[in-house]
């Protein structure tokens, strides 16, 4: 799909079967699944909050997503297909799965969690930072039990950052990674990948940010973007 394809029309997506799967505050985008055209897209559309965040702060959050995605064109376990809806919405493929959380034990194992590892370490080479990979919520598994990763509004490009500054950011997102191993699967984690976790969580702590620059992420209670 070009950069300026469009699977569907907000008239389109108004007609269609939605499921709001995050309300979202007054700062964040309303995220919904719609099915158009016998497929399922993920919506993020800011247009329902007042003008200033939708014409500005929606806008510029809007814009980083949309070229996160488009980064990661091709990585398997990440949301696909992704474009601009119009001037408050962007939409991409909808990634089925269950939160970490919700996925069946036997499902959780080393096997997993290495293929998780796989995932981000394919985002890294990409250029990119996910920056919210402790949030349960963004990390799935997937019908077929492999791993997923979505949301990426607080994503950074990494390509023009000091090596050093580059590889901490790395381990911050390595660290939300060990942190779901070690509380899903603990006996697999090694040593070695322990002492990463416990790294990065000290470097975690300097980050003063929570959410979306201070701005807490609002789900609707057993939903997921």
């Amino acid at each position: 799909m070009s950069p300026d394809s469009k699977p569907f029309t907000r008239a389109q997506l108004l007609a269609a079967p939605r499921q709001i799967l995050r309300e979202g505050r007054w700062a964040n985008a309303r995220v919904v699944k719609a099915t158009i055209g016998g497929a399922d897209w993920t919506v993020k559309d800011f247009g329902p909050r007042g003008w200033w965040v939708r014409n500005l702060f929606g806008r510029w959050l809007l814009r980083r997503e949309l070229r996160a995605l488009r980064r990661l064109a091709g990585v398997d376990g990440v949301p696909a297909q992704p474009f601009r809806l119009d001037a408050h919405a962007i939409a991409a493929r909808y990634v089925p799965g269950v939160t970490l959380d919700r996925a069946p034990r036997e499902q959780m194992n080393e096997a997993f969690f290495l293929a998780l590892e796989a995932l981000f370490r394919q985002v890294h080479a990409r250029g990119l930072v996910h920056l919210d990979s402790r949030g349960s919520s963004n990390l799935l598994a997937t019908p077929q039990g492999r791993p997923a990763v979505i949301d990426f509004q607080a994503a950074l490009r990494t390509a023009l950052l000091p090596p050093p500054l580059r590889r901490l950011l790395e381990a911050v997102d390595m660290g939300g990674v060990y942190k779901n191993w070690l509380r899903h699967a603990p006996e697999s984690l090694d040593a070695g990948r322990r002492a990463l976790y416990e790294r990065s969580t000290r470097l975690r702590r300097l980050w003063v940010g929570r959410g979306y620059f201070g701005v807490r992420k609002e789900r609707q209670r057993g939903q997921r973007s």
